[in-house]
């Protein structure tokens, strides 16, 4: 999972803006649906995409899920439960 000072800083980016109301788990999961399918926009047509829109749009779906994992209790303290290849595949890529 994210580094704690990442994680810091998400819990207060969402504080900042009073959006914790909003973010029951089944609505965090929603919006990742949501923006993977935004995500999914910029490879309708062909496999031509902006690298910064991609990226803008998959920094969304991980917030997403960043978000969901704090909010069901599954941050950085229980990453000696996850050891699946896709785990450790998705922690490599937040971690750089």
């Amino acid at each position: 999972m994210p580094s704690p000072e990442l994680l810091a800083e998400l819990r207060q980016f969402v504080a900042e803006r009073e959006w914790a109301q909003f973010h029951a788990p089944a609505n965090l999961a929603k919006s990742i649906v949501i923006e993977a399918a935004e995500l999914l926009e910029h490879f309708q047509w062909d496999d031509e995409f902006d690298p910064e829109a991609v990226g803008l749009e998959l920094a969304d779906v991980l917030t997403y899920c960043l978000l969901l994992a704090d909010k069901l209790g599954r941050s950085e303290e229980h990453t000696s439960e996850l050891q699946s290849p896709m785990y450790l595949v998705c922690r490599l890529l937040l971690e750089k």
